[in-house]
């Protein structure tokens, strides 16, 4: 299932915000951050170009949220070195997204950013 189209428009404007605002413009060639929909979930990622071939980019997953539509709670995940992913513990389920957005930011555990 799809995210609600007004949700979706929502979560896109937020994270496109965020992203254009994370990284500088002046290493945007050095590191890139994006997001990926799938269905009821928003995938952060970060993409920096391949040590071995510049000219190709690598993608490193940073977060996952995902959006219960029967509750309009969303949940923040995790994931660990294998790519699997986990609830975090430190963010409550919310209906505000920024609530989650908030949490990869302070990033309190280092799960996120490093």
């Amino acid at each position: 299932m799809a995210l609600p189209e007004l949700v979706k428009a929502l979560v896109e404007k937020k994270l496109g915000d965020y992203c254009e605002e994370k990284i500088p413009e002046w290493v945007r060639d050095k590191v890139k951050i994006n997001f990926k929909l799938r269905g009821n979930s928003v995938t952060l990622v970060e993409n920096r170009p391949f040590y071995m071939d510049p000219n190709k980019w690598t993608e490193s997953v940073v977060a996952q949220f995902r959006y219960n539509p029967h509750s309009g709670m969303w949940t923040l995940y995790c994931a660990d070195r294998n790519g699997r992913w986990h609830l975090y513990d430190y963010a409550k389920p919310s209906k505000n997204f920024d609530a989650m957005l908030e949490a990869v930011e302070k990033d309190r555990t280092g799960i996120f950013w490093g």
